[in-house]
């Protein structure tokens, strides 16, 4: 019953943290999965706390408590977004792009992705784990102060962008963090899909071959429930692909998640002001109020246009070489996820000749069992001759037939000849109209 308790009660932030700490090993970079945080001075509103996993560009994790209304601060994100993330309710997959961050919603994996941190709800999923460990893996060896060098450095390792990708470069050390990020949660999903995609083959072909060796009731409801899974899994699939498709196909999209760049943007922008405003300051002289504040507005104004011509101007140049590099990202796991598409469409495919055979099986059966229907009532008709003739002879009258002692022989010889003339002449006309392959 403690068990019990201290599974679906949330602990206090401390102790649950140190029983996190001591359950979960170091991964192979040195950094611990999940690190400690104090969060006892978190201002509690009501029941709202969750616990999330916070991954950042080190690759150094921790565990923390913040309820919605600081999530949806932090992050710049309306409830909406945040609703896509609620374990409680079933969403389809989905990847926004927001002004700050990038909502992810992909089969297990459900995190927010911003220029700095990845925010993953705690769960005690495999799935979930994996995708902080193999993050963590990626951040450490991928050495993140490449996008911290400027200039030529930068230059040379996006001019060997098709050297590296020549030889099987699967994470590039150009892209920038929420681009890796990104990349893990597409590559856990698509693996999730494609190993679900493969553990149904392997079940249903040798269902699949059994059920056309003998039809049975059993082996039917079997394949009734393995075609259900299949259109359940095709159907996310299908969203999957979906998804990363739309992407790919709006540029405007694929520019709104490029966190890193924005966020250089926004600050050389607020260094810049600030130091026109103090240089501004400093340089004031004593002239008259009325002109100088003129001068000023004019000045700033001329600045500010010549500054935002030339920012749109980089920013169109950097958001173009950009896409192409989140394109390709994208393209890639399309096309992992287009291959697991046609993987359960062949599947189903497959399921579909095997009905079909079936059904053919069963009607093929159906037209025998109706031969052998006609057969029974031309059999039926003949000897109902013998009836007839029983019938009539039956009757209470006298002729002088009745008194031959071979009458009743020469009766029954004609009668039984007189009827199997009559089937023969039935099985001719059934041959004639080929309703019997006789």
């Amino acid at each position: 019953m403690a068990n019990l308790k201290e599974r679906l009660l949330p602990p206090r932030p401390q102790s649950a943290i140190n029983i996190r700490d001591a359950s979960y090993r170091p991964s192979a970079s040195g950094h611990q999965p999940f690190q400690g945080m104090d969060l006892s001075g978190l201002k509690k509103r009501g029941q709202g706390l969750r616990s999330w996993i916070r991954v950042d560009t080190s690759g150094s994790s921790q565990i923390i408590e913040v309820d919605k209304f600081t999530m949806m601060r932090r992050c710049d994100l309306p409830a909406r977004d945040l609703r896509l993330l609620d374990p409680l309710f079933v969403y389809p997959s989905t990847i926004l792009g927001r002004e700050k961050a990038i909502v992810v919603n992909l089969e297990q994996i459900r995190c927010i992705i911003t220029a700095d941190e990845v925010l993953l709800l705690n769960s005690l999923d495999s799935y979930v784990l994996q995708y902080v460990v193999e993050l963590q893996r990626r951040l450490t060896s991928g050495v993140g102060e490449v996008w911290q060098s400027k200039g030529p450095e930068l230059s040379r390792r996006r001019s060997s962008r098709g050297f590296d990708n020549a030889y099987g470069s699967t994470s590039p050390d150009y892209l920038p963090f929420e681009f890796r990020a990104l990349e893990v949660a597409l590559e856990a999903a698509c693996t999730f899909l494609d190993s679900q995609a493969a553990e149904l083959e392997i079940e249903a072909y040798p269902l699949l071959d059994e059920l056309t060796s003998k039809i049975s009731t059993l082996n039917l409801e079997r394949v009734r429930r393995l075609k259900s899974r299949l259109v359940a899994l095709t159907r996310r699939v299908q969203k999957v692909r979906d998804e990363i498709e739309q992407l790919m196909d709006d540029d405007g999209d694929m520019a709104e998640m490029y966190l890193t760049e924005k966020k250089s943007r926004m600050e050389s922008s607020f260094n810049g002001d600030q130091m026109r405003s103090n240089d501004g300051l400093s340089s004031s002289a004593p002239v008259s109020p009325v002109s100088s504040a003129s001068e000023f507005r004019r000045l700033e104004r001329s600045l500010s246009i010549a500054r935002s011509r030339h920012g749109s101007m980089r920013s169109s140049e950097s958001t173009k070489e950009n896409i192409e590099e989140l394109e390709m990202l994208l393209e890639a796991y399309f096309v992992l996820i287009d291959s697991t598409l046609n993987k359960l469409t062949s599947l189903k495919e497959y399921i579909d000749d095997t009905e079909d055979f079936i059904n053919i099986q069963l009607d093929n059966v159906r037209n025998q069992l109706i031969q052998f229907e006609l057969l029974l009532t031309t059999a039926t008709f003949v000897v109902a001759i013998f009836g007839v003739v029983a019938g009539i002879f039956g009757m209470n009258f006298l002729i002088p037939m009745f008194d031959e002692p071979g009458a009743f022989k020469w009766v029954l010889i004609i009668t039984g000849v007189s009827g199997i003339i009559i089937f023969c002449a039935f099985i001719w006309f059934f041959k004639y109209r080929r309703l019997m392959p006789l």
